[in-house]
């Protein structure tokens, strides 16, 4: 995933760049919702 600022607020897009996962106003929130996908990715793993 990647997190990228544009102009006030945190997006975090999908590998490719071509969806959008979140936005938020701050980084560490955009971190925090990645580290979630991340997680819940992996549950059943």
């Amino acid at each position: 995933m990647v997190i990228k600022k544009v102009n006030w607020q945190w997006i975090l897009y999908t590998k490719d760049g071509k969806k959008i996962l979140g936005k938020f106003k701050t980084k560490t929130g955009a971190l925090k919702r990645e580290r979630q996908i991340i997680y819940f990715k992996n549950l059943n793993r």
